[in-house]
């Protein structure tokens, strides 16, 4: 027997988040009146909280980049240089 994945609307996911962070209800109550896991609703109020900030940038630029991404970004940057560099110096040996 496979058992469906549900999927949630954004405006949803929001919802239910608000709601835990208000604070109000237990997990366990909103999981009852809104029929999730308690541990989906906690990853949807971590989200929030995490993310919220950036609800309100001017422009709707999202910075959502986490610092790992940032990092390979970086790391991304560093390694065509030394791949350039390594090019060049090659160039006068052949």
């Amino acid at each position: 027997m496979s058992v469906n994945r549900r999927n949630h609307s954004p405006e949803f996911k929001f919802k239910v988040a608000l709601e835990a962070t208000k604070e109000q209800k237990t997990i366990g109550q909103l999981a009852s009146e809104f029929n999730l896991h308690p541990t989906q609703i906690g990853t949807w109020k971590k989200y929030l909280l995490e993310n919220g900030k950036n609800v309100f940038q001017p422009n709707g630029k999202h910075e959502l980049q986490t610092v790992q991404e940032s990092e390979l970004f970086e790391q991304i940057g560093r390694l065509k240089m030394e791949l350039e560099w390594l090019k060049k110096k090659s160039a006068h040996f052949s």
